[in-house]
């Protein structure tokens, strides 16, 4: 048996992963394995443009993290946990001096103070950032930090298959070797799930990375762990009109005007005091509705609106906004300096993720299981995430999730891993290799990605999610007749996108039937035959379980300890 044993294995080498391996490690006994699908630095953290939220009060002093935590609350529509919330904004600060000590190049005030923009839904300009590359030196800088620690040991370019567990406490997971096509089995005390989000579900329009297809997700949720709030799906307003690449919401925090076909700036009919710099899901919506009232560009799948950006100023965007500049350029032949930029929402994040049990320490319903990230569902987010929100949530969850873990093996003893259960993931891959069938892989992940973008999108229906809910287990059964042609076992990526497809569908499906369930609106979860939220019947939590392949539902209550729900107006 090839087993090799550690007191913990994080899964994800993105921020997640990379901060709650760091806070693990400071202990020299405790083993760590770090396992990532990319090499680190490949991750899709690094795609992070605008920045993250703390209450410095470098730029406004009034700011403070009771404001950041009812900012975050109301823009989750009150879904969010509120202990949760303010214990994110609390330690958001110490979060950011800890990263400026690490060497993170912030972006300053002409005193040397670190800088802070405005953001949506946001009362104070609270969002720290390195220019519009903010992901990027953040991931680079955590890598480092990980790189000085001897008792990590990096597992790159390895696919996680399942875990290993007794139905009541992990024992560790299978993983897929890409550069060899070896299985291995990682034995660990504890296994914490930081592979990011699944926005590669919506596969034409998505922000993320081709990478993005929620593998820690789909591995938790087929071995009994529920997924909370997955059907609450970000799509962020400001995507390029021909590719759903992301224009960072920097582009609008710096000033940027949204405008229509008629040169009106539109966001004054939907949020009048906000504008532009309302949440994510008012402003998506707002284009949509523009669009289909005729002000939009152009007809159907290719209509668009407009970003300005040309009143900025050449000097201030090549210093604020240098990436999206190139990006503009690049993908859509267009210079912001001087140029209209074509823009329309696309796929983003997900707010839902793995159930965690407890804020603090990240703890899922399995012992020694612990979630962190985007894959997570803490709840901060609620409804709708606030942009800024999620690199200071992996952050703060993945500081103090470390030091649970740490603590948590110091008094475990390591569980025993039997033969049969160290054969389930190559079981699994021989299984694949042998298969015979004639459905295509690209054809299915297609009719995904149209069944997800028309009938899961930015408005659902009744009608529209069952039918999704149909659609995508029609999918799920097809996916067993998909062979995998490629034979070798050096880089076979045909392999691995036969796997992350599986794990796509299950979650999309998932999604759909959430959704379905919620029969109300609220924050990125518009349903047009029930257009009100309902406090009444949905002021609380999905649980969506996998049963035998049957999926059920269950709700929990939402942590309520000092704002009210009221209506959400900017």
């Amino acid at each position: 048996m090839n087993i090799k044993y550690y007191d913990a294995v994080v899964v994800g080498g993105g921020g997640a992963g990379l901060r709650t391996a760091i806070e693990i490690a400071r202990d020299p006994k405790v083993k760590v394995a770090l396992v990532s699908k990319v090499y680190p630095t490949r991750s899709h953290t690094g795609a992070a443009q605008g920045g993250m939220n703390a209450a410095l009060g470098n730029v406004v002093p009034d700011d403070s993290p009771e404001a950041h935590a009812y900012d975050t609350i109301k823009g989750s529509d009150f879904l969010a946990d509120q202990d949760a919330v303010f214990f994110m904004t609390e330690n958001a600060p110490d979060i950011i001096y800890e990263l400026d000590r690490w060497g993170v190049p912030f972006s300053r005030l002409p005193d040397g103070r670190i800088a802070q923009r405005p953001f949506g839904g946001a009362s104070f300009p609270r969002t720290v950032y390195a220019a519009d590359k903010t992901g990027h030196a953040l991931l680079h800088t955590l890598f480092e930090q990980a790189l000085s620690k001897d008792n990590i040991d990096f597992y790159n370019e390895f696919f996680l298959l399942d875990l290993i567990h007794d139905g009541e406490r992990v024992k560790g997971v299978s993983v897929y070797d890409i550069r060899n096509g070896e299985v291995i089995t990682l034995g660990a005390k504890a296994v914490v799930l930081a592979t990011g989000g699944f926005a590669r579900i919506y596969w034409f329009r998505s922000t993320n990375a081709i990478g993005n297809t929620g593998d820690g997700q789909a591995v938790a949720f087929r071995n009994g762990i529920p997924l909370k709030d997955i059907e609450f799906i970000q799509f962020h307003p400001t995507g390029l009109a021909k590719t759903g690449i992301l224009l960072s919401e920097a582009c609008r925090g710096e000033g940027g005007y949204l405008i229509n076909r008629l040169g009106e700036r539109f966001m004054k009919r939907y949020a009048p005091e906000k504008m532009e710099l309302a949440p994510r899901d008012m402003v998506s919506r707002a284009i949509e509705y523009e669009i289909r009232e005729g002000r939009g560009v152009g007809e159907g799948a290719r209509a668009y609106v407009y970003l300005d950006l040309r009143h900025l100023g050449e000097e201030r965007i090549n210093e604020r906004l240098p990436q999206v500049r190139q990006l503009a350029i690049d993908f859509e032949g267009v210079d912001p300096v001087k140029d209209l930029v074509p823009i329309r929402p696309t796929a983003h994040y997900c707010m839902g993720g793995i159930h965690v049990t407890d804020y603090r320490t990240s703890e899922t319903p399995m012992k020694g299981l612990y979630a962190i990230g985007e894959c997570a569902c803490v709840s901060v987010h609620g409804a709708n995430r606030l942009g800024g929100n999620s690199l200071i949530e992996l952050l703060v969850f993945g500081k103090f999730g470390g030091m649970a873990v740490r603590e948590f093996v110091r008094e475990e003893r390591m569980p025993e891993i039997s033969e049969i259960e160290a054969r389930k993931g190559k079981e699994l891959i021989e299984n694949l290799m042998k298969r015979e069938g004639n459905e295509n892989l690209a054809r299915i992940r297609t009719q995904m990605g149209e069944i997800t973008w028309q009938k899961v999108g930015i408005f659902r229906d009744e009608r529209s999610l069952k039918e999704a809910y149909e659609d995508l287990s029609e999918l799920l059964e097809r996916w067993e007749r998909i062979p995998v042609v490629d034979k070798s076992k050096i880089f076979n990526t045909n392999l691995i996108e036969v796997l992350e497809l599986r794990n796509m569908l299950e979650l999309a499906r998932a999604v759909a039937f959430a959704a379905l369930h919620r029969r109300e609106s609220r924050g990125g979860h518009t349903r047009e035959d029930y257009p009100e939220r309902d406090d009444e019947n949905f002021l609380k939590h999905s649980l969506v379980y996998h049963d035998g392949g049957k999926l059920r539902i269950e709700y929990v209550p939402v942590r309520i300890t000092k704002f009210q729900p009221a209506e959400r107006k900017y």
